[in-house]
């Protein structure tokens, strides 16, 4: 399956949707902020990727107000706090096979 987690309202995410012409290739596109994350389909971008941290935004308008730039984390908590706030997701995330991308990098889509 060929998929892109995204936030419609992020300029970035936006540009790279258009520039990779994403949807044309056959990608699903999952506006995150509409259709929030399930667990499985963060467990599987969790295999993928190899921890949930890699798929952890520090830039989420949340993370200082939250006072999480003071405690160490563990997987356990990056996993629940994107579960909890989609904006913790590092966007996009494409998922293309059985390989995964994280971030706002053109060339990793």
């Amino acid at each position: 399956m060929n998929k892109i987690y995204h936030l419609s309202t992020c300029s970035t995410c936006k540009k790279i949707l258009e520039e990779t012409d994403a949807k044309a290739r056959g990608f699903i596109l999952q506006d995150i902020k509409k259709e929030k994350i399930t667990p499985a389909q963060l467990d599987e971008m969790h295999a993928l990727s190899g921890s949930y941290e890699s798929l952890f935004s520090r830039r989420s308008q949340q993370y200082r107000p939250m006072g999480l730039h003071e405690k160490e984390l563990k997987e356990s908590d990056y996993r629940d706090l994107i579960l909890q706030e989609y904006s913790f997701l590092k966007r996009p995330v494409a998922i293309a096979g059985d390989k995964i991308y994280t971030g706002a990098d053109v060339k990793n889509i």
